[in-house]
């Protein structure tokens, strides 16, 4: 599928880019080119293939939520810029 400079142009006031009349020339070929891929595509037979959401099966790659010891309050309140007892004071924001 060929895609006109028109159409090219009309996708980039979409996608709210300028592009210069070398752009223009550039990227209608080359988004040809990936519509003419995804043509080859549509081609094959899918019937066998089961819908997926991924390719692959998915594993978590976060670390178990394990309860640790926390830092002693002393080296934490260190850094407050103003401090009351074991808490941080801060300014009130609501009334």
């Amino acid at each position: 599928m060929k895609l006109s400079r028109e159409e090219v142009k009309h996708i980039a006031t979409l996608a709210r880019v300028g592009l210069t009349e070398e752009e223009l020339e550039r990227f209608s070929q080359q988004l040809s080119h990936i519509l003419e891929n995804f043509a080859i595509l549509q081609e094959l037979d899918t019937a066998d293939v089961p819908p997926t959401s991924h390719p692959m099966a998915l594993s978590s790659v976060l670390r178990d939520d394990e309860a640790e010891p926390s830092y002693p309050p002393e080296d934490i309140l260190a850094n407050a810029p103003h401090r009351e007892e074991a808490f941080f004071r801060v300014k009130a924001i609501l009334e």
